[in-house]
């Protein structure tokens, strides 16, 4: 069974383009920290064109958070901006990437606001 972060970043990847993002290009890391282990994700956006990879390398910006903060981020439970307000998340590099690419994670699943139309196709 998959959990819901890794349900989250190949549904990016097979997507491939993301309308909402024609205007964004960079590498967005994500370190998930465990104790001693690190599970890394890598989005690179160019222009749209998004492309998922497990690598550790060099990105625009790094996002460090718990697993499972994460998983209730990939699910609508729980907001990314308001998990770095409070401290549990934390940003390296360009913070305004991090800021364009949030909106294509989901919204919570109870919300009724149009983030959250747009995510079940409704228009």
């Amino acid at each position: 069974m998959l959990d819901a972060t890794t349900r989250l970043f190949e549904e990016i990847d097979r997507r491939g383009y993301e309308p909402r993002l024609a205007k964004t290009v960079g590498t967005v890391r994500l370190d998930l920290q465990e104790g001693p282990q690190t599970t890394h994700w890598l989005l690179h956006v160019d222009h749209g064109r998004m492309k998922v990879s497990r690598e550790n390398t060099e990105a625009d910006t790094v996002v460090a958070t718990s697993p499972a903060l994460f998983e209730d981020i990939a699910t609508g439970r729980e907001h990314g901006i308001a998990a770095i307000l409070r401290g549990d998340m934390t940003v390296t590099g360009d913070a305004r990437l991090l800021l364009q690419v949030e909106r294509i994670f989901p919204g919570d699943p109870e919300s009724r606001g149009p983030r959250r139309r747009f995510q079940q196709g409704v228009r």
